[in-house]
């Protein structure tokens, strides 16, 4: 059976007589994403880090995103496979459509891409009309935090995704766009990999205004104090380093809205602190 992508651009896509019963994520975003459409009881497994909502934390685990229990899978029968086009190894999706297993991945690069999303897992559950409300709620609430924010002062920003090898994000990256919309300028968007590595000294040189930081867990902050040793760097000199958890900002769900107001609420901070316009 053919491997069918999600991506930027979102087209037509042939889809099975009868809506999906036995559902497979293998990924803890399209976990997420299923509960918001309402199709949760159609979810017979998931992966590790599936752990919002905390319901999901109850499904069985065949593995992580990057290696499963195949034999475990296949006993769970399942009727749909959803993946991650660039996080689930192209091996392993190869390998399950050659049993026959159906899979279907995902890549959302744009902020849009989440309501579309929403709306073709609504297509392949036979939940159109939940998933339809939960695009609409997104796009809605979206548009007026754009607006909101549409005449804030710029401020340039350094978004930290890891710390070993250090990475970040370039101007494709919903990320990216999610900064946008609070009025932060990412001071990598120029860079070429969809998550760039870089060197401290690369920082340096760009000498953001805010620092952000996901780091590993909900909680850990660590990340941020490691860079006070380079106070030549503006936003570390004025301490205007923030942490937001990871789960709110790097999984294209619903719940973005909650990390991208969380931003726009810091940078309204730092805008404070260097007295510009809000």
């Amino acid at each position: 059976m053919p491997l069918l992508l999600i991506s930027a651009f979102f087209c037509a896509i042939p889809l099975q007589a009868a809506p999906a019963q036995r559902i497979v994520t293998l990924t803890p975003h399209l976990t997420e994403l299923i509960y918001a459409i309402g199709a949760e009881a159609r979810l017979v497994a998931t992966v590790e880090f599936s752990d919002e909502p905390p319901a999901a934390r109850d499904l069985p685990r065949i593995g992580n995103y990057q290696a499963i229990d195949l034999e475990a899978l296949i006993s769970l029968n399942p009727d749909l496979i959803l993946a991650w086009h660039s996080g689930t190894p192209p091996a392993l999706m190869q390998q399950l459509t050659r049993l026959g297993l159906r899979v279907e991945a995902s890549e959302p690069r744009l902020l849009e891409d989440i309501s579309a999303e929403l709306r073709w897992l609504g297509q392949l559950t036979g939940h159109q009309q939940q998933a339809e409300a939960a695009a609409s709620a997104f796009e809605a609430r979206l548009a007026e935090l754009r607006t909101r924010y549409q005449q804030a002062t710029p401020l340039r920003v350094f978004y930290q995704i890891w710390d070993q090898p250090l990475m970040t994000i370039n101007g494709q990256h919903f990320i990216h766009q999610a900064l946008e919309v609070c009025a932060g300028e990412n001071v990598f968007a120029h860079l070429g990999p969809l998550t760039p590595r870089l060197s401290r000294e690369a920082v340096l040189l760009a000498n953001p205004q805010v620092m952000l930081s996901g780091g590993m867990s909900e909680t850990t902050t660590e990340w941020l104090t490691a860079w006070q040793d380079l106070p030549a760097i503006e936003a570390v000199a004025q301490q205007q380093l923030y942490f937001v958890p990871p789960s709110l900002v790097q999984r294209p769900t619903p719940r973005l809205l909650d990390g991208i107001e969380a931003i726009c609420d810091q940078l309204a901070l730092s805008r404070q602190h260097y007295g510009l316009h809000p």
